[in-house]
This record gives C-alpha cells, sequence and structure tokens, in this order.
C-alpha cells in the first residue's frame, strides 16, 4: 500500500492530501529513510511522523484497504 493512503486510512493523518504534502516536505521518513508519498509501507515498518514540535513513531502491524474509525488503531502500535 501507499504510504500516503496508508496514513490516511490509519487515520494517522486527516487527509491523503495532507499526508502528501508532509512526505514531500520530508516530514515523514519510513524505515530510517525519508520516504515518498508513493512508498511501499509493508507489515513491520516503522513510520516516524514530525507534525509541528511533535514526533510520532509507529510500526505498521497489519495493512488494509479499508478500516472502520474504531478499528483503525489496531493497524499500528506507538513505539
Amino acid at each position: 500500500m501507499r504510504l500516503d493512503k496508508y496514513l490516511k486510512v490509519s487515520r494517522l493523518i486527516k487527509r491523503r492530501t495532507v499526508a502528501n504534502e508532509a512526505c514531500e516536505n520530508g516530514k515523514i521518513v519510513l524505515n530510517g529513510r525519508v520516504a515518498k508519498p508513493a512508498a511501499d509501507v509493508k507489515e513491520g515498518d516503522i513510520i516516524e511522523l514530525t507534525l509541528g514540535d511533535k514526533v510520532i513513531k509507529v510500526r505498521v502491524l497489519k495493512i488494509s484497504e479499508h478500516v472502520m474509525k474504531s478499528d483503525a488503531v489496531d493497524m499500528y502500535e506507538v513505539i
């Protein structure tokens, strides 16, 4: 799954366009490397988001195309 879509589906970022911009501005790191929006996300990957002055580091637990809001937190764990 594309990184920008994963961020939106997992509700780490509200909109896909915002996720896309964050990737292009170097605010998203995937497995230690600055990631592009089209980067491929797999289970077990580590995503680091820099949003404002907060840094959130998560491990991808599962990937799904469509997830209900209540189940979105099961897609990742905060490290």
